[in-house]
């Protein structure tokens, strides 16, 4: 006769292939019944946009279906989006709000609001509660592509009520203004006007809160990466070189107030010929390296031009929406998978490692003070060593390009900066900054006295 232990004993060789540990330890298996031959499992996700939800269900399936006595199997898979949270506190502008995710492009004309109006309604057609605001308040498009219309309301407290379109909840600045109205605000003014959206909003209850900045790195952006709590930010580029490097400040940017970015998306990367099937580069250079090379974050889409595309955006329709089951509509079902995914290992590696809570130069050693308490240390050349951008390591082959002897020995940090959340970006004498060292990663490195003596351990037991 199969019990619980049994079956919770089989769940734990189901791994998540993101979060790289198995469901039963991350908490996933939320209930156990068994009647006679029957097993039946709840598993809670931390997303409704999972993309590996199937190949979780029938591993689940397949694990219990390998017990004795086991009959009939029945998995039923839920979600629940985790709270975001910075250096580990939650938001106070947007408490009803779990993550929320910037889109942003470094020019106009690159089809930013495209790809936000797509990632959000994806992500509402997952099963999640999402909201869309129209940021970019001088050349405001959203209220156009959802086809929203309508006066604006209030509550009795005065507060906005969004619209809703295509099961998502947005604000747009394109339904506050009239039609030809041209937006002439100065920076301090449109700043003071985000702020509104953001905290005299009534937005309720969301799992995503998609924001469309407006292209470049001014004060709108500034204001909204330093009032919201932004889980991680997204970047909108075409795959042409100067593109890409206007698209370069949106990065640093993020990077300066420490807002993780997720990755890239290229769009109109591509076309393919209806007559002969053969697919076209439209702008990306013969040879060129591609933008998320060059900085050192994941591709997260590659968006093909597609009339469809363009008429359905006339419309009011997104792409998701229609029936249309070509590249586009695959490439932004798949984009919202990744950035879910994205956001839930950031949150899980966070949760899992805690957060610095003071971090010190001593000797030749950097001294990391853990939340948890753990006082790590780490040697200043072999941290160095350790770097993992791509001027580092071998992005085909995963190889390093430099050896230990090959670090300056007298190598030592400039400036530690805490990107958002997840890691630290250290400047180094030698003259290198790009590398981002993740607080899990930080963690697994330590060298102090306990976790050499583990490592010792570990090593002896595998031998």
């Amino acid at each position: 006769m199969v019990n619980k232990q049994d079956v919770l004993r089989a769940l734990s060789r189901v791994q998540d292939p993101d979060l790289q540990r198995d469901i039963v330890s991350l908490g996933f298996v939320k209930q156990v019944t068994i009647e006679g031959g029957t097993v039946s499992v709840v598993i809670e996700l931390t997303t409704p946009a999972c993309p590996v939800k199937e190949m979780l269900r029938r591993q689940c399936v397949e694990a219990i279906e390998a017990l004795p006595g086991v009959s009939a199997v029945n998995v039923q898979m839920t979600a629940a989006v985790r709270a975001g949270a910075t250096a580990g506190q939650p938001s106070r502008v947007l408490p009803g709000v779990k993550q929320v995710v910037a889109v942003a492009s470094g020019k106009g004309g690159v089809g930013k609001s495209t790809v936000a109006v797509n990632l959000a309604v994806a992500l509402a057609q997952s099963g999640a509660a999402v909201g869309l605001l129209d940021a970019d308040i001088y050349g405001p498009s959203v209220a156009r592509l959802l086809g929203g219309s309508g006066e604006p309301r209030t509550t009795p407290d005065r507060r906005l009520l969004p619209f809703e379109a295509h099961g998502l909840k947005f604000v747009s600045m394109g339904m506050l203004v009239t039609k030809d109205a041209p937006v002439i605000w100065r920076g301090p003014m449109a700043s003071s006007l985000v702020a509104q959206f953001l905290t005299q909003v009534a937005w309720g209850e969301l799992d995503y809160l998609v924001i469309d900045l407006p292209p470049g790195t001014g004060d709108v952006q500034l204001t909204l990466t330093q009032t919201a709590n932004i889980s991680g930010a997204v970047i909108v580029t075409t795959p042409q070189e100067i593109a890409a490097e206007v698209s370069r400040k949106g990065l640093r940017m993020f990077g300066e107030v420490h807002v993780p970015v997720l990755g890239v998306v290229e769009n109109m990367a591509y076309f393919t010929c209806g007559k002969c099937g053969e697919k076209h580069d439209v702008f990306r250079p013969a040879g060129g390296r591609r933008p998320h090379q060059e900085w050192d974050v994941p591709l997260l889409g590659e968006i093909p031009l597609e009339p469809e595309l363009s008429a359905l955006c006339d419309q009011g329709t997104p792409l998701v929406t229609s029936r249309n089951d070509g590249a586009s509509a695959r490439a932004f079902a798949a984009l919202a998978e990744r950035v879910a995914a994205a956001l839930s290992i950031l949150e899980h590696e966070a949760a899992r490692t805690g957060f610095p809570a003071a971090i010190e130069a001593a000797g030749e050693q950097l001294l990391i003070t853990w939340d948890d308490g753990h006082q790590g240390a780490h040697d200043f050349r072999r941290l160095r060593y350790h770097c993992s951008c791509a001027g580092c390591v071998d992005e085909h082959t995963g190889e390093r390009k430099l050896t230990l002897e090959e670090v300056d020995s007298a190598v030592r940090p400039t400036a530690i900066e805490q990107v958002g959340r997840y890691a630290l970006q250290i400047h180094w004498s030698d003259g290198h900054s790009t590398g981002i060292y993740t607080f899990a990663l930080l963690r697994r490195l330590c060298e102090c006295a306990d976790c050499a003596r583990r490592a010792a351990s570990a090593a002896h037991s595998r031998a």
